[in-house]
């Protein structure tokens, strides 16, 4: 028996759950949304689309967190989502108070789930949610790196003229403009990505990388959604079927890459009981500056919540 519950039933959590329910491996997906109408008749749709479909994963939906009982993985999406010209930063104060409450819902009607992350800004949230927990760092994951190598792939592929599948990369640090690609850990097929493109193209599409949250928020007038629920269900998935997958995740680095109680992009192994290792790549001198640049930013937000007294 598995099941999963989904906070938030907006774009990205209604994507989250009609992507994990077309993978057939929960028993039931639960959407909870403040909109109990909106959880239940997104949850309804998901549910009339298996026939079609063909999975057997019963989702319902609502306001009630009694419905999340004894939930294996919660994924939380819960927050408002960033406007054009607004920083990730500008909303903290928010998004932590309705991601502690959730957290604190949650806990009264589940004892140890594995939490998935995906409200923004995502490695402070992370860090709220744990805060607010008392679980094991083991058990509190943020999604980005999934969703940042994915964008990556994505535009490689667009320039290389091949299949996204064949790509493989790896990121780590803030979810954000400070993140930190690493053209060394890209490969196509097993070919590195530096022998099939010159480094001034790399170089901008790491840009892009960077910056392609922004990029969506100006397209449509606020955040993505299709890649960033795909990402979280990816995340779950490899839990769920203890795939001991290696995936880019924020996780509570605590002395490895020199860096210690902070909640960054690092590659993790994700399996049954949430973060099974922590992988340590040997980082090259200005890969490790600009993993601890990016973490530092980090820290000042972490900072700028912890003055606010929220948790």
């Amino acid at each position: 028996m598995s099941k999963v519950t989904i906070v938030g039933a907006g774009n990205v959590g209604a994507t989250c759950a009609n992507v994990l329910a077309h993978e057939d491996i929960c028993n039931e997906v639960v959407l909870i949304d403040i909109q109990g109408n909106m959880a239940k008749g997104k949850a309804l749709d998901t549910w009339q689309q298996a026939p079609i479909d063909g999975y057997s994963t019963r989702v319902t939906g609502g306001d009630n967190y009694e419905l999340t009982a004894n939930s294996d993985i919660v994924i939380i999406t819960a927050g408002i989502p960033r406007k054009p010209g607004m920083s990730r930063d500008d909303l903290i104060s928010t998004n932590a108070k309705i991601v502690v409450s959730v957290t604190q819902n949650i806990l009264k009607y589940t004892k140890n789930p594995i939490i998935i992350v995906v409200s923004n800004p995502l490695d402070v949230m992370t860090y709220a949610v744990w805060k607010a927990s008392g679980l094991s760092d083991k058990r509190v994951i943020g999604m980005a790196g999934v969703l940042d190598t994915a964008r990556y792939r994505a535009f490689l592929a667009e320039e290389l003229n091949c299949s996204p599948k064949d790509i493989q990369a790896m990121l780590m640090g803030g979810h954000g403009d400070t993140m930190v690609p690493l053209p060394r850990y890209t490969t196509v097929s097993g070919i590195p990505v530096t022998e099939l493109m010159k480094k001034e193209k790399l170089d901008t599409i790491i840009e892009r990388t960077k910056f392609g949250g922004g990029e969506l928020v100006n397209l449509m007038g606020t955040s993505a959604w299709y890649a960033p629920g795909a990402a979280a269900a990816q995340m779950a998935v490899s839990i769920l079927k203890d795939e001991k997958r290696i995936l880019p995740c924020c996780v509570r680095l605590n002395g490895q890459y020199k860096l210690k109680d902070i909640f960054v992009g690092a590659p993790v192994k994700l399996g049954r009981k949430g973060i099974q290792e922590i992988v340590k790549l040997r980082l090259k001198k200005d890969e490790m500056e600009s993993l601890h640049k990016s973490a530092e930013s980090v820290r000042e937000v972490v900072e700028a919540l912890n003055n606010m007294n929220v948790i």
